[in-house]
C-alpha cells in the first residue's frame, strides 16, 4: 500500500511540476468552427455614403461593425471563427480612366457622361474609401488568418469600353443597351492588400502570392484538418490559374477552398453579368466556366468555391472530374437598403448599402458525415435571417422574387452535408490544437 501511495504522490508531484513550468496537457481538437464570408462592401466604403457627403449616416460604420464582429468571435479570442474571406468589391470607385497596360493594348474608354467626375471619384477613393477599408481590416489584423480578393470596383480603371458599343436595338431596360465595362490595373489594390502590406507580409499562414498579391494563398487549421485557401483576382488569367495549381500541388492532400469575385449568379449559373463580361471583352481573362474547366474541375482537393458580385444568394453542387463534390456559394447583399430607409430616406432614394449582412459557415466535424450550416447574419440588426420576421418582405422582391417567402429564408439558412469529405481527406487529426 505504501508503494502505491508513493507512486501516486510522485505522479501528482510530476503533474504539479509540469503545470508550474508552463507545460500544458494536450487538449482535444475542437471539432466545430466557423468561416466568415464578407460580401461586397463597396457601398459601405463609398465616399458618397458618408455624413461628410450629406448622407444621413456613415455607411463605413457598418463595414467596421462586420470586421469587429469577426474579431470578437475569433477563435484566438474565445470564439469559433477560424478564418475570414472577403469576396471582393471592397471599395467603390476607380482612380484612373484606364490603366496603362490596357491603353497600350488598344482598349479605349467611352467618354464619361457630363455628370461623372473622375478627379472627384479618385480623391474620394484615396481619402475615404481605401482608408475606411484598411481601418476595418485593421480590426482583424493579427487576430486570425484572412483573405481579400479584388472585385471589378477595386481596379484602378473601370470603364465603358468603346470597342463594345451600346446595343440600342435591345429592348428598353436590357443591360446590353449600356455596352460593356472593362477593368484593369491593381496598383491601388496591391498597395492596400498586396503581399507586401502589413496585413500579410511575413505572416506564417500567408503561404504564397502571385501578381503582387492579387492572387494569394493561406493555410489554417480547424476541426482536426489543415485547410488551404486560394484567393483569385476577378476573371483570373491562365497565369493565375497555373499559379494556383502549383500552390495546390505544393500542399498535397489539403481540403481547399477558392474565393473569387465572380463565379455563379443568383440563378446558380456560371455566367457573367451582362455588362461585366470580361472574357467576352478580352479572351486573356477567364470567365467562371473557364476557371471551372481549367482549375477547379481538374483538382480534386478543391471542395468549395465562394463568390460575390451578383446581387443575391445562390448555391449549387457539381462533381469534379474525379467525382468529388464541389460546393459553390454566392453571397452578395450589397443592394439591401433597409438601413437607408430606417434613416428616413424614401424607398426610391435609399441606395443599396448592405444592411450589415454577411455569411457565416459553421462546420461541424463531429459526425461520420461533416456538415456546414450556412446562415446570413446582420451585424447591424444583430439577427440571423431566419430570426428576422421581415426578412423576406424586405429583400425577396429585389433578389429572388420568384421564390416563396419560406424558400427565400431557407436560401440563407441551410445545411450542406459533406458526404465525401472523409473519403477524400481522411479522418482528420485525433489530437493536438487547432487554430491560427
Amino acid at each position: 500500500m505504501q508503494t502505491i501511495w508513493k507512486r501516486l504522490t510522485c505522479a501528482l508531484l510530476a503533474v504539479g511540476v509540469a503545470l508550474a513550468s508552463g507545460a500544458a496537457l494536450a487538449q482535444p481538437v475542437p471539432r466545430r468552427f466557423t468561416i466568415a464570408v464578407i460580401p461586397d462592401t463597396q457601398n459601405y466604403a463609398d465616399f458618397t455614403h458618408q455624413r461628410a457627403a450629406s448622407f444621413p449616416f456613415d455607411a463605413r460604420d457598418l463595414m467596421t461593425e462586420q470586421l469587429q464582429f469577426i474579431a470578437d468571435q475569433a477563435a484566438s479570442r474565445g470564439g469559433d471563427i477560424v478564418f475570414a474571406t472577403a469576396v471582393g468589391d471592397v471599395w467603390q470607385h476607380p482612380v484612373l480612366a484606364i490603366d496603362p497596360d490596357h491603353a497600350a493594348r488598344g482598349f479605349r474608354p467611352r467618354p464619361m457622361s457630363g455628370g461623372d467626375n473622375l478627379v472627384k471619384m479618385a480623391e474620394g477613393v484615396r481619402t475615404v474609401e481605401i482608408p475606411a477599408a484598411i481601418a476595418a481590416y485593421d480590426l482583424i489584423d493579427g487576430v486570425l488568418p484572412f483573405s481579400v480578393v479584388s472585385g471589378n470596383h477595386d481596379y484602378d480603371g473601370q470603364w465603358w469600353d468603346e470597342q463594345w458599343p451600346q446595343d440600342l436595338t435591345a429592348p428598353a431596360g436590357d443591360l446590353r443597351r449600356l455596352g460593356m465595362i472593362h477593368i484593369g490595373g491593381l496598383t491601388a489594390w496591391n498597395q492596400a492588400f498586396g503581399a507586401d502590406t502589413k496585413f500579410f507580409k511575413d505572416r506564417p499562414w500567408y503561404v504564397a502570392s502571385h501578381d503582387g498579391g492579387a492572387d494569394s494563398a493561406q493555410v489554417f487549421e480547424a476541426g482536426g484538418y489543415r485547410f488551404l485557401h486560394i484567393g483569385l483576382q476577378m476573371a483570373p488569367s491562365d497565369a493565375s490559374l497555373t499559379w494556383a495549381e502549383t500552390v495546390i500541388h505544393a500542399h498535397p492532400g489539403l481540403p481547399t477552398l477558392i474565393t473569387t469575385h465572380d463565379f455563379i449568379d443568383k440563378t446558380g449559373k456560371r455566367r457573367a453579368h451582362p455588362v461585366v463580361d470580361l472574357h467576352a471583352l478580352d479572351p486573356y481573362d477567364n470567365d467562371a466556366q473557364g476557371v471551372w474547366d481549367k482549375l477547379i474541375a481538374r483538382n480534386p482537393q478543391i471542395f468549395m468555391v465562394l463568390s460575390g458580385h451578383h446581387n443575391g444568394q445562390a448555391f449549387r453542387t457539381d462533381l469534379n472530374r474525379q467525382g468529388g463534390a464541389v460546393y459553390q456559394l454566392l453571397s452578395d447583399y450589397q443592394d439591401r437598403n433597409q438601413t437607408g430607409r430606417d434613416a428616413g430616406l424614401t424607398p426610391d432614394r435609399a441606395p443599396g448599402i448592405g444592411d450589415g449582412w454577411m455569411r457565416l459557415m459553421a462546420f461541424d466535424m463531429t459526425g461520420e458525415t461533416p456538415t456546414v450550416r450556412v446562415r446570413a447574419y446582420s451585424t447591424h440588426y444583430r439577427q440571423y435571417a431566419s430570426d428576422q420576421p421581415e426578412y423576406a418582405q424586405r429583400y425577396k422582391p429585389n433578389e429572388q422574387p420568384q421564390m416563396s417567402d419560406a424558400d427565400f429564408v431557407a436560401s440563407d439558412d441551410f445545411v450542406i452535408r459533406l458526404e465525401d469529405f472523409r473519403a477524400r481527406f481522411g479522418p482528420g487529426a485525433a489530437g493536438g490544437s487547432a487554430g491560427q
